[in-house]
């Protein structure tokens, strides 16, 4: 099951919001960015989040309240697809907005649990998460296409089928696996923790 999440950030593009309406999959509202949404003429199955961003007046009775202050309504909102059932959650809307708010949505990655295949989808690139309770990850990356791989912790990491291959080496939080380039055909990507690959769209 496929699950669109519509974040409170800068209005993604009109091409972007036609690919994800083309999904025919069902759109939620992170927060304020079921407004968002609305304005564009789209619609919004439920908002998710503590509700202090929407106009709640315009989502009464299509809202489910998550109020913990602990994590991000994105993060909280990627768990509860999750707890739903959704083996696929695409994220769009999450770009612009403070510093702290860019590095939080990758934040949220790295927190929420195995189960579901996640990609946040920006104008130029997607950044997808790997957890290694979901098993390898394989992308079909074009001979010179640039991948970066991110970890927030030190991990091991394997990548083949790159430019520059990987064989367990701990990579953390740091510049190690920025700009790595595909060779044609398939990259195949593991480690011991979670990871965020970021790839053109």
């Amino acid at each position: 099951m496929r699950g669109v999440l519509w974040c409170n950030g800068t209005p993604p593009s009109r091409e972007l919001i036609q690919w994800a309406v083309s999904l025919d999959a069902p759109i939620f509202g992170v927060d304020g960015g079921a407004d968002i949404a609305a304005s564009e003429g789209i619609e919004v199955i439920e908002v998710l989040g503590d509700m202090d961003s929407a106009s709640k007046k315009n989502w009464v009775g299509r809202s489910v309240s998550l109020p913990d202050q602990s994590t991000s309504d994105l993060s909280k909102s990627i768990r509860h697809l999750i707890g739903r059932g959704f083996e696929e959650i695409e994220i769009i809307g999450a770009d612009g907005g403070s510093q702290e708010h860019v590095l939080g949505t990758w934040a949220a990655l790295f927190e929420s649990p195995a189960g579901a295949k996640i990609r946040i989808h920006h104008e130029s690139n997607v950044s997808r998460r790997f957890h290694p309770e979901d098993g390898e990850m394989y992308l079909e990356i074009g001979d010179g296409a640039r991948f970066s791989v991110f970890s927030f912790e030190s991990t091991r990491v394997w990548i083949k089928g790159s430019k520059w291959d990987v064989s367990g080496e701990e990579i953390g939080f740091s510049t190690r696996g920025l700009s790595n380039e595909g060779i044609g055909g398939k990259v195949s990507i593991r480690a011991e923790g979670v990871l965020v690959i970021i790839t053109g769209r």
